[in-house]
C-alpha cells in the first residue's frame, strides 16, 4: 500500500509565519517597554535625589556630606568641613576618612530623606553608579565634562549616573535638558563598561555605547 506524504500548504506556512511575526513583535515591544520603564526610573533618580538635597538644605542649612554638624546623629558620625564643597569624586571608593562625596549619602540616609544606611553610592537600573560631587577641573569626570569656569562648564554640585546605554542616555538628555551631550544642564561623557570616560562631541546611538550623564543641581 502506498502512503502519500503530505507537506505543508502555503496557507499553513503563511499562518505559521504570521504567528512567529506576532511573537517576535510582542517580544520586541516588551523589551522597549522595559527600557522605557528604566528611563523613567533613571529620571526619577535625578529628581528624587535633587529633592532630597534641597530638603536637607532647607532643614539644616547645610550641604549633605559637607555638614559640619553631622554629630547631631551621634558622636561617632563623621561630618564635613562646612565649606559647601564636596571632596571626592562621584564614584569615589570607601576611605578612612570617607570622602565627602560618600558622606553625602550617609547624611541623607540618617536624615531620612533617602532610604538605606551607610555611605555607599546607590546603583541605577543599568548596574551603574549614582553619585554626587563638586564640579571642579581637578576631577577626572569633571575635567572631561569641560567644567572650568572659563569655558562655562559645571563648577557647582553635580549628580552623575554611569553605564547608561546610548539609547537611554539620549532619551534622558532630551527629556531633562536639550539633547546636547556637551552643553546645557545635563552633560555626558562616553564610557565603557569599565567606566573609562572620554569626551564626546555628540551622542551616538549604535546599541554598543555607554555614557555617564551628569546634571548640575
Amino acid at each position: 500500500m502506498k502512503h502519500t506524504q503530505k507537506g505543508f500548504t502555503l496557507v499553513e506556512i503563511a499562518i505559521v509565519l504570521v504567528i512567529i511575526g506576532l511573537l517576535l513583535g510582542g517580544i520586541l515591544k516588551g523589551q522597549e517597554m522595559i527600557i522605557q520603564a528604566k528611563i523613567k526610573n533613571a529620571i526619577a533618580d535625578f529628581s528624587g535625589i535633587s529633592a532630597a538635597y534641597y530638603g536637607y538644605q532647607d532643614r539644616y542649612r547645610a550641604t549633605p556630606g559637607d555638614d559640619s554638624q553631622a554629630t547631631r546623629w551621634g558622636s561617632t558620625v563623621v561630618g564635613g568641613n562646612g565649606d559647601r564643597v564636596l571632596t571626592g569624586d562621584y564614584n569615589a571608593a570607601a576611605g578612612s576618612p570617607e570622602p565627602e562625596s560618600r558622606l553625602w549619602w550617609d547624611h541623607l540616609r540618617r536624615s531620612g530623606f533617602i532610604s538605606g544606611a551607610g555611605a555607599a553610592q546607590p546603583g541605577n537600573a543599568f548596574a551603574g553608579t549614582i553619585g554626587v560631587q563638586t564640579g571642579n577641573a581637578a576631577s577626572p569626570i569633571a575635567a572631561t565634562l569641560n567644567t572650568t569656569a572659563a569655558t562655562g562648564g559645571f563648577t557647582n554640585l553635580i549628580m552623575c549616573s554611569s553605564k547608561l546605554p546610548d539609547k537611554v542616555a539620549i532619551a534622558l538628555d532630551v527629556q531633562m535638558d536639550d539633547g546636547n551631550v556637551n552643553a546645557g544642564a545635563v552633560r555626558g561623557v562616553e564610557d565603557t563598561e569599565t567606566l573609562a570616560a572620554t569626551a564626546a562631541s555628540a551622542f551616538s546611538e549604535t546599541g554598543t555605547k555607554y555614557y555617564t550623564l551628569c546634571r548640575q543641581f
